[in-house]
């Protein structure tokens, strides 16, 4: 293998590694938020089921996992993000009473 071919593929294993480090971020400040919480709403004026800290459970649609979150009262789960397919349709489906939960 030649040195350049080396350098160059050294450069994109980092390119790789920065991608993946920012996108586990990404994915833990949304899962924070959600347990942080952003508003005042209440999960039962959703008909959700909530956990013991009154937060609603929920499977997130856009990183296909279960989470406890508060619901702000427009029937947004705290880690929704305007905008996002997956989240756009999570808040819907909280207002319709046809969110997935757990």
């Amino acid at each position: 293998m030649s040195d350049r071919f080396r350098r160059v593929l050294r450069q994109q294993a980092r390119k790789v590694g920065r991608e993946y480090a920012r996108s586990k971020e990404a994915y833990e400040e949304g899962r924070d938020a959600g347990e942080r919480g952003v508003g005042e709403g209440d999960p039962a004026a959703f008909d959700l089921p909530t956990d013991d800290e009154g937060r609603a459970r929920v499977v997130c649609r856009r990183h296909v996992d279960r989470r406890a979150v508060l619901v702000d009262p427009e029937g947004r789960p705290a880690c929704f993000e305007a905008g996002h397919p997956d989240c756009e349709g999570c808040a819907e489906d909280v207002r319709e009473g046809a969110v997935q939960t757990w």
